[in-house]
């Protein structure tokens, strides 16, 4: 089987490139590994940037976004017992955010695939990507062997993209040494939860505390999802639902309304997230490109890796229209340079919002008052809650 572009990876990046592509006439084929089911339950992200949602109703991927999510022009700051609100749309001239998960856009971009796109084969086990060479001459195509249906396959690509992740098969197919990655480890994790108790709150809460780190976020009216700042390697069986919610309710408190509470709920699901930067480059050798986490992750206090690997993709895209229609490779060949200033104004924007906002086991007092200044400053100070706002929103994708 040929195909003009292989993605491997059924996550929301490789099946939003895939409509992207099928929009514009060209053929792909998405390979993901697990079946159905998993994909669409998958719980990551949940905030979706003002372009990434203009993207998604241009590909006709959002009639659904549009009726159940929940725009948001704003943010809440909490530190030293106060409360301060971010207003996006003054900040920003106009842009928002949108509170829809991630599980939602994969179903609504699987839906979309399987009804008009082309092949999309779950329970597809990728097992080597061969032929990667540097070069891109009309004869070298690399080819992807996979296992599907209990068959042994082989999938011929005129481009490779991979979605697959940081240690996805894609990334490993590539010569030693072609490859840089710059990483940092955070000494800290957060414990996220799911629970059936509707939000007390309009938009996110960010809350810095001695305690450490709090995130209030939701899921839909009925559903919040909120996390809390833990050391690195906790067990989330040594945290009680009980004890969860009061040190939620601790790291809100408010000095002016000392009555403030969450509404609590069955808590539905309870995990640890470890919190790390890398990127790597180039993000593109050869015929074969890297897009979302499996060329970067970043912290998600920024709320930017969704719509970091949406920008990858559409920006992919854009160059493969570009090809057909003008036959030049020039956007293909700019494609590492041009998404990697975006990736790394991201990784900055989401290592200032992290170390602004935890608290590290090692920190002096003086670190402490350090992040109250910061966060005093982006109170008082219109320009900067604009530059807040501006990457929090996400800078325009250009053309």
């Amino acid at each position: 089987m040929h195909t003009t572009v292989g993605i491997i990876g059924g996550g929301p990046s490789g099946l939003l490139l895939a409509r992207l592509l099928h929009n514009a006439g060209i053929d792909s084929v998405v390979l993901e590994r697990r079946d159905r089911a998993y994909v669409e339950q998958r719980q990551r992200a949940g905030i979706l940037e003002q372009a990434t949602v203009d993207v998604l109703r241009a590909a006709g991927a959002g009639e659904r976004l549009e009726r159940e999510g929940m725009p948001h022009d704003g943010i809440e700051l909490r530190y030293g017992g106060r409360s301060h609100r971010v207003d996006f749309p003054a900040l920003t001239g106009g842009r928002r955010v949108w509170v829809y998960a991630q599980t939602e856009v994969v179903k609504d971009l699987v839906a979309l695939q399987l009804a008009d796109g082309g092949p999309l084969r779950f329970e597809a086990e990728v097992h080597t990507v061969e032929g990667v060479t540097a070069s891109v001459r009309t004869g070298d195509r690399p080819v992807i062997r996979y296992t599907h249906e209990n068959r042994e396959k082989t999938l011929t690509c005129d481009y490779v993209v991979g979605c697959d992740g940081f240690h996805g098969v894609t990334r490993g197919a590539l010569p030693e040494g072609v490859l840089t990655t710059y990483e940092r480890t955070y000494p800290y994790s957060w414990l996220g939860i799911l629970a059936d108790a509707p939000p007390v709150y309009q938009e996110l809460i960010y809350a810095h505390s001695e305690r450490g780190f709090a995130l209030a976020s939701m899921r839909s009216e009925s559903v919040s999802r909120l996390y809390l700042q833990v050391p690195g390697g906790t067990d989330p069986a040594d945290w009680s639902d009980e004890r969860i919610w009061d040190e939620l309710d601790a790291r809100f408190a408010l000095d002016a309304n000392p009555e403030w509470r969450l509404k609590r709920g069955t808590v539905t699901s309870k995990a640890v997230l470890p919190m790390r930067s890398h990127v790597t480059e180039p993000m593109r050798y050869g015929r074969v490109f890297l897009a979302g986490d499996a060329a970067h992750i970043v912290p998600p206090t920024g709320a930017k890796g969704l719509n970091l690997a949406a920008a990858d993709v559409i920006v992919l895209a854009r160059a493969f229209a570009h090809l057909k229609e003008t036959g030049s490779t020039g956007l293909l060949d700019a494609y590492s340079d041009t998404c990697l200033r975006r990736v790394w104004r991201a990784e900055h924007f989401s290592s200032f919002m992290t170390t602004t906002l935890h608290t590290d086991p090692e920190q002096s007092p003086f670190d402490t008052r350090l992040q109250l200044s910061q966060l005093d400053r982006i109170a008082t100070s219109e320009h900067a809650a604009a530059e807040l706002a501006e990457n929090y929103t996400g800078l325009p994708l250009g053309q």
